[in-house]
């Protein structure tokens, strides 16, 4: 019986320095658990872009306002009773960008 205790004693004790000393142990576990979790945190990022970018095609898809704003921002568009001013630099001025100021009225 004393073997028999001897030898499970034996088992156990290698088995928990395989546990704590491999590779593939707890420094491994470790290792996951930190991934997990920066991949939560990149989850929660995309979740809320996602949620994000769900409103701008609700409000695109029902609104004009926002429609609007995209067509006069990203494609310089005017609508029918606005005047456009665009303000150019002298020639020779000090500043070598041509700045460009756009006005509308309505």
């Amino acid at each position: 019986m004393k073997w028999l205790a001897g030898a499970l004693l034996i088992v156990v004790v290698l088995l928990q320095y395989r546990l704590v000393a491999s590779p593939d142990g707890l420094r491994e576990m470790r290792r996951l658990e930190a991934d997990v979790a920066a991949q939560r945190g990149e989850n929660e990022a995309l979740v809320e872009r996602n949620a994000r970018l769900a409103a701008e095609v609700r409000d695109l898809k029902q609104g004009l306002t926002a429609l609007e704003e995209r067509a006069r921002s990203e494609l310089g568009m005017v609508a029918p009773r606005e005047t456009f001013y665009q303000v150019v630099p002298q020639p020779g001025s000090a500043t070598g960008a041509e700045p460009r100021t756009r006005t509308a009225h309505r």
